[in-house]
């Protein structure tokens, strides 16, 4: 995947669970964050993913996603990764034709839940669920990079 659009939701309710196709549990490290770029760490379910971002405010933004070595994750993880990780549990779920991505965090960012959907295309309509509340897509503070300096239980 070179380009990624998503859209990112606050959420207000609990109505989603009962939806829930499957959960992960997903430690996240940043190895890098600058002007242009994030790269990231993430393992979950027993796989391990390398993810280069682009820096870009908005909704449409350069995603590149490769896997890797499990055991290689977590040495980087722990040898190089800024602290502290990204701990949440994310659910998927199914509203209408999409699938949502829930992320329950944990840790310093204990009670912010954040739903995300990925698009095809900028305009692609899609059903809004009711446990879906204010859209924070641009809103620099719920990017999980910015979570780490700045967690959510210290705003």
């Amino acid at each position: 995947m070179a380009t990624e659009i998503e859209r990112k939701f606050l959420v207000k309710n609990e109505l989603w669970r009962s939806q829930v196709v499957s959960e992960t549990r997903i430690k996240q490290g940043y190895l890098s964050n600058n002007a242009n770029a994030s790269v990231r760490i993430r393992v979950g379910n027993g796989r391990a993913h390398l993810n280069i971002k682009s820096a870009t405010i908005g909704i449409r933004r350069l995603e590149f996603e490769y896997e890797i070595p499990v055991e290689d994750a977590e040495m980087m993880l722990e040898g190089i990764a800024e602290k502290p990780f990204i701990d949440k549990t994310r659910y998927l779920v199914r509203w209408g034709d999409h699938t949502w991505e829930l992320d329950v965090f944990g840790g310093d960012n204990q009670g912010l839940v954040v739903a995300e959907l990925e698009l095809v295309a900028e305009d692609e309509s899609f059903l809004v669920p009711e446990w879906a509340g204010d859209e924070v897509s641009d809103d620099v503070r719920y990017y999980n990079v910015n979570l780490i300096k700045h967690p959510y239980t210290q705003w």
